[in-house]
């Protein structure tokens, strides 16, 4: 076996490089507006009505149209995963694995049509969407690998006269509701970490971005993937959602997206249904409030650009994105200066264009949600860069800075997901890091300082699943940061780490006599 090692990251001012995603765009462009149909027990089923995905930097351009799965289809496509189950658990591992290396090679030699989709349907620069597909790439090798790594069990200790084994069976049918902002990355990794731990998986993906999730159900396809293991079922949370969540047939549930709907659905799971023998297990990752410190004793170049980065990085639209601020007292204006300077020379617009850091976010929700953030915002900070939007076009918000933030103010507890970061100003290391646990999530956070005694008073005490000194809060590698938060972050399920499979299975020992 290969050893694990993550999928690069493409440099596009190599005209190699640049040029070949120019074409794969324009590949993408030239087959938009399609229809698709759901995939259900390997057949292929068109529906009436539709969802249709639109371009967000330009919002009358269909990428794409696809069928809307009702109840009596999910219901259809409950009974195929259930079917399919009883013969895919027993399926060696290792084939399993290998239909994950295969889907893997595909995409790899197919990486920039993949990505320039991203660019089109969900708003990704290139950069963004060049490690999307990397990190869709990396799931699938990292957990093949980790499978035929745990395969055969754990040792468990034998007396004279006894022989115990202790090993992992998968659970049975998953529901995998997955996001639109890691479309590839997350909704593949979520979909495979089921599938080769043995389980038959119920997909909804995002109602904003389904067209990908589309093509990478044709990607296993390919690989070998038996009909009926993954069922492509886009549809209405409040419909379809809602009626996997609560089938006694689900086994687990395995979910991204907000606090308020992983939290629904963590409640919904927990009630027995008629018909029901099994307490339902539901991985979340829900979100975060996430926080870089500033130390007085920091490299501060490094904090501002660590700073715009996490911040501004597709639009703000990332659970680990920052959007609060804390810095030493000490240096606090000059920070807000370096900050805002950065801040106003970054290019804002269409993202087929590689010279534009940032685009647009995802839909007019998203849109209105934030700008009414910025107008909060207004009212509770100083706006000292962006603050304004437009979108006539496409939805486009240009980054936001606000300054001399009270720590109590919504901007600083409230999740925005958008390009927004509130600064606020600490007396001590002390108070910063207490300001930065005073939030409801615990997903990420980091602390740019040279005191090696702060780093290791952070190392324990700043209450996030992902930690990260001397750099930005976000880009976790997987197989090198496993990724899940704490308190309302979800359920700290490290995706990418050397647990996570587990998640996706039970344990049972065996003891014989001799």
């Amino acid at each position: 076996m290969i050893p694990y090692k993550h999928e690069p990251f493409q440099d596009f001012t190599v005209k190699e490089n640049y040029d070949a995603y120019k074409a794969a765009i324009a590949k993408v462009e030239a087959e938009l507006g399609q229809d698709f149909p759901l995939i259900i027990g390997g057949e292929r089923v068109t529906t009436d009505e539709k969802i249709t995905s639109y371009n967000p930097a330009n919002k009358t351009e269909v990428i794409g149209r696809v069928s809307k799965a009702s109840k009596d289809l999910a219901e259809k496509a409950m009974q195929a995963a259930d079917t399919a189950f009883q013969s895919w658990k027993k399926v060696d591992p290792a084939i399993r694995a290998d239909v994950l290396f295969k889907a893997a090679a595909i995409i790899r030699r197919r990486k920039n049509e993949f990505s320039a989709l991203l660019t089109k349907e969900a708003g990704k620069p290139w950069n963004e969407a060049d490690a999307d597909t990397a990190e869709a790439i990396d799931f699938l090798e990292y957990y093949g690998r980790q499978m035929l790594k745990i395969k055969d069990g754990q040792t468990v200790e034998s007396r004279p006269g006894e022989y115990n084994r202790y090993g992992y069976i998968p659970l049975g049918v998953a529901v995998v509701i997955s996001p639109w902002n890691f479309p590839f990355a997350i909704m593949a990794g979520t979909t495979v970490a089921a599938v080769v731990t043995g389980n038959t998986v119920l997909l909804k993906p995002a109602s904003t971005t389904p067209v990908i999730a589309y093509k990478f159900i044709e990607v296993l396809e390919e690989a070998g993937m038996p009909a009926g293991v993954v069922n492509f079922i886009p549809g209405s949370g409040a419909e379809v959602g809602d009626y996997l969540v609560d089938h006694p047939k689900t086994r687990f549930i395995s979910f991204t997206g907000s606090r308020d709907v992983g939290l629904r659905i963590n409640e919904r799971a927990s009630k027995v249904n008629e018909g029901q023998i099994w307490i339902k297990r539901v991985i979340a990752e829900m979100g975060g409030k996430d926080t870089i410190v500033v130390d007085a004793e920091a490299d501060l170049d490094l904090a501002a650009t660590s700073i715009v980065k996490s911040a501004f990085g597709f639009s703000g639209q990332k659970c680990s994105a920052c959007s609060r601020v804390i810095a030493h007292q000490d240096v606090y204006d000059e920070v807000v200066e370096r900050v805002v300077k950065l801040t106003n020379e970054l290019t804002i617009g269409d993202p087929t264009d590689f010279n534009n850091f940032m685009a647009t976010v995802i839909d007019q929700a998203a849109f209105d949600k934030i700008t009414s953030y910025i107008e909060i915002g207004k009212e509770e900070g100083k706006l000292v860069a962006g603050g304004t939007a437009d979108d006539s076009k496409g939805y486009f918000v240009n980054p936001t800075v606000f300054a001399d933030v009270d720590r109590n103010a919504r901007i600083m507890k409230e999740e925005i997901f958008g390009p927004v970061v509130a600064i606020t100003k600490a007396k001590d290391f002390d108070e910063a890091i207490e300001i930065a646990n005073d939030t409801e999530y615990g997903l990420t956070g980091a602390v740019i300082t040279t005191n090696r005694f702060h780093q290791e008073k952070a190392r324990e005490d700043f209450h996030v699943g992902n930690l990260y000194f001397n750099r930005g809060c976000t880009g976790a590698i997987v197989g090198y940061q496993p990724f899940g938060g704490f308190n309302m972050s979800g359920t700290d399920s490290k995706a990418g780490g050397p647990d996570y499979l587990q998640l996706h299975m039970q344990a049972k020992t065996t003891s014989e006599m001799l």
